[in-house]
């Protein structure tokens, strides 16, 4: 349980997977620092870690103002000294803007959703990178571990029930960017990784978890996991791409998906 002891962990997102990994990465004894746009989710995210012996402070940002990103990621500086391990989660469906087939697609839509899952991880890599690039390897040899947000809708698409291309178009950028990071920066010890989960269990997929045919489908396309995933089954993933038993891993796609990615299902069962 102190896979992360002497660490400090970043974490984007206050909710959903975000948390979860704020409350592992704590028991596996990592200081940890929250940033989100919401205030009330992250305060209540760090007393929670805080009151169950962990140690964790937050600051509430808006992570498409690169001002505001810079000064978040100042003030983990400023708390803990360094940051040995960033989780970028924050992003969230481009529905509400009006993401969906890309027919239907208008520049708003488009811009926002982009702007939710791409723009926002890239500002919070450019001020990460620069802190990290600044302090001395930890005792593993290595800068720092970054790991980005990316999704199986990327590269494992289900049309019939997510055909938002938007949204899959920022999560296939983030895949480009973590492997140009993790090449840019191998001379500097400084490990990039992507984390793409399946259906998973938050509030960005309560859509999902209301529809009985998608329910259905993701049973079949994700038996490993049943019918939505456990938040924590990535936040276990995430402990090991920040911790340095993954201390030779870079520049890697890692599908937490319970299987939907090399299952073979019609979105009808017995179809």
């Amino acid at each position: 349980m102190n896979r992360l002891a002497e660490r400090v962990c970043l974490v984007t997102g206050s909710t959903g997977i975000a948390a979860a990994a704020a409350r592992r990465f704590a028991a596996e004894s990592a200081q940890v620092f929250v940033v989100s746009r919401t205030a009330g989710h992250a305060r209540a995210l760090a007393d929670t870690i805080n009151g169950s012996g962990g140690e964790a402070d937050w600051i509430a940002a808006d992570l498409a103002d690169e001002a505001a990103v810079d000064a978040a990621v100042g003030a983990c500086v400023e708390r803990f000294g360094r940051i040995d391990g960033l989780f970028s989660v924050a992003g969230g469906s481009g529905r509400r803007f009006g993401d969906g087939p890309i027919h239907t697609v208008g520049r708003v839509a488009w811009d926002r959703t982009m702007e939710l899952n791409l723009t926002t991880q890239a500002l919070v890599c450019r001020a990460v990178v620069g802190r990290m690039l600044a302090q001395a390897p930890g005792d593993s040899g290595t800068r720092g571990s970054i790991l980005l947000m990316g999704s199986v809708t990327a590269t494992d698409p289900a049309p019939e029930f997510f055909a938002t291309h938007a949204y899959a178009a920022a999560k296939g950028a983030i895949n480009a960017l973590m492997i140009t990071m993790a090449a840019a920066y191998l001379p500097n010890r400084i490990r990039v990784n992507v984390i793409a989960p399946g259906l998973t269990a938050t509030p960005m997929a309560g859509r999902a978890a209301g529809d009985r045919a998608i329910r259905a489908y993701a049973a079949r396309k994700q038996p490993l996991a049943g019918e939505l995933m456990d938040p924590d089954e990535v936040a276990q993933a995430a402990v090991f791409l920040l911790s340095d038993e993954s201390r030779t891993i870079t520049g890697q796609l890692l599908k937490v998906d319970g299987g939907w990615s090399v299952a073979s299902v019609s979105p009808e069962a017995g179809r």
